[in-house]
């Protein structure tokens, strides 16, 4: 049966020159429950202009006319609107014509003079019509699952390829930031020599930024989520906003009140937004508008259909809009892959809306994106909607300068040589007792020595032969006291589940320098043994 419910009103398109003919006809179809907004014509040009105008239900056509027939009707209706139903109805139409007619494409044909089959040939056009409309939606579905998963299979290896550079260039960045600072301190007399070393640190900063960027596409960076309300989330970030699209871009902010809560890091969703911000103020050179919108949505079955990580329920909208440029169809279709630029060599890495997929992703959400050369881009992201207050934000921590000495013993676990020694080195600057050891296995009959006093352990996550966690899961057994500091240069899934790091955990992302390792190792020293995290 149609989708159209009885009562429902039929736009029809009506190509008839008889007045009263037009009446009975109309008021035949509705005998069976149709309300009928009519557009009736007679010549060629109005029949061509009115199916040019769209909105259209059924068409209806005499098949003989002073000037125009039915079969010319029926080949500029198939031009024009190829998926309306037409349905030839004429006093004047022998068998042969009939045929010729349904060759030609005719959903059906009526005979004036049997009127009473109008109805039924009616509903059973629209059923077609709707069967025709449903399989179209399907293979489209189909089409753009299709596109999805081969752009998933596309960035997956490079999202595996993204996490192990960025985790090999953290551990280098971490040899290189320690003995930066370390040279820095040791050449303050000499101040050409002192800024220099600085402008190692700063560079090795920058570096440290990108591979922040490339664990965000891959999903490996560490989230600290709680339940948030993304108007605030909004509202805090429009000043920095505003100074980094500058003067000439007009930025509008249009929330919605009594916003749905979701569930996320507010400081990368900050970070999503600055990188839409950044991306939309380059589209627009001599200024514009961007535009920052939230709503509560309702994701129907039909909607999330060839959208794979998108399911059906309640959701809270973040769309960022531009009046810039805009991209092809071919740009948009890898403008989250990294690297990928329109920018001119030296303006931009590529990894903006990388990061952007990478969070969105790992938070659990679903991006789209909407453009066309010269008419602007619009990023429309979905949360899940959860039922939840708003989660305090964790207490910040005092800004407090520990002295980094102390004369505590310390177990630390490195595979990489290098980082092993310039992690000891600074350790014993400060005055620690430092045992070391390449692997877990080592690091275990290090703890295994009887009376072997051991302060804190500071481990990698992610080393050959033991993890660190399963290090610390296996100490703990003897020495349940123990305070424990984990290092590593991505975030792996024996520490964080999909992302997040489990509750009572002291974590340190590499790169960072001594000065960083000293402040966090006096920090847990100091603190309660149910504390030290």
């Amino acid at each position: 049966m149609s989708e159209r419910a009885a009562g429902t009103t039929l736009r029809v398109l009506h190509l008839e020159d008889d007045p009263n003919d037009a009446e009975l006809i109309q008021a035949e179809i509705e005998t069976h429950g149709f309300q009928v907004a009519v557009v009736r014509v007679t010549t060629r040009d109005a029949f061509s202009a009115a199916l040019e105008a769209g909105g259209l239900d059924l068409v209806l056509s005499d098949f003989s006319l002073p000037q125009f027939d039915g079969l010319s009707a029926l080949e500029v209706a198939r031009q024009i609107a190829p998926e309306v139903p037409f349905i030839a109805v004429s006093g004047r139409l022998g068998e042969e014509a009939a045929v010729e007619c349904v060759r030609a494409g005719a959903t059906d044909y009526v005979l004036k003079q049997r009127l009473s089959r109008l109805g039924p040939a009616v509903r059973r056009a629209l059923d077609e019509a709707d069967e025709r409309r449903k399989r179209r939606q399907a293979e489209e579905a189909l089409q753009r699952s299709e596109a999805q998963l081969r752009q998933a299979q596309k960035l997956e290896p490079l999202g595996r390829l993204a996490g192990g550079v960025a985790h090999d260039f953290n551990n280098l960045l971490t040899v290189i930031l320690g003995y930066a600072q370390s040279l820095e301190m040791r050449l303050k007399a000499d101040g050409k020599g002192a800024q220099d070393a600085a402008e190692i640190t700063r560079a090795a900063r920058r570096a440290a930024e990108l591979t922040r960027q490339l664990l965000a596409f891959s999903r490996q960076q560490l989230l600290e989520p709680r339940v948030v309300d993304l108007n605030l989330v909004v509202k805090e970030i429009d000043t920095m906003l505003r100074r980094l699209i500058g003067e000439d871009i007009d930025l509008v902010t249009a929330t919605t009140a009594g916003l749905g809560r979701v569930v996320a890091d507010p400081g990368q969703v900050g970070q999503v937004l600055m990188n839409l911000a950044v991306n939309a103020r380059d589209a627009m050179p001599e200024g514009g508008k961007l535009t920052i919108e939230t709503a509560n949505v309702e994701v129907d079955q039909g909607y999330v259909r060839g959208r794979v990580d998108l399911a059906p329920g309640r959701h809270v909208l973040l769309a960022v809009s531009d009046t810039g440029c805009g991209m092809s169809s071919e740009v948009v279709s890898r403008i989250f892959e990294p690297f990928f630029t329109t920018k001119g060599l030296g303006s931009g890495t590529g990894l903006g809306l990388s990061t952007v997929h990478g969070i969105v992703k790992q938070t659990g959400g679903h991006i789209e994106v909407y453009s066309e050369p010269g008419q602007g881009t619009t990023f429309k992201i979905y949360f899940p909607a959860v039922a939840a207050e708003v989660s305090a934000p964790p207490a910040a921590r005092a800004n407090v300068q520990h002295d980094p000495r102390g004369n505590e013993t310390i177990l630390l676990v490195e595979d990489e040589e290098m980082i092993r020694r310039m992690l000891r080195e600074g350790l014993q600057a400060n005055g620690y007792t430092v045992l070391e050891a390449a692997d877990g296995s080592e690091a275990f009959g290090i703890c295994e020595r009887p009376g072997q006093s051991i302060d804190l352990l500071i481990t990698d996550v992610v080393m050959p032969l033991m993890s660190g966690p399963e290090l610390a899961q296996r100490v703990a057994a003897t020495r349940p006291d123990l305070r424990v500091l984990f290092i590593s240069g991505y975030t792996d899934r024996a520490l964080v589940h999909q992302g997040r790091r489990d509750a009572g955990t002291a974590f340190l992302q590499k790169p960072f320098t001594p000065d960083v390792l000293g402040q966090k190792v006096r920090e847990l020293l100091d603190k309660p043994r149910e504390q030290a995290a």
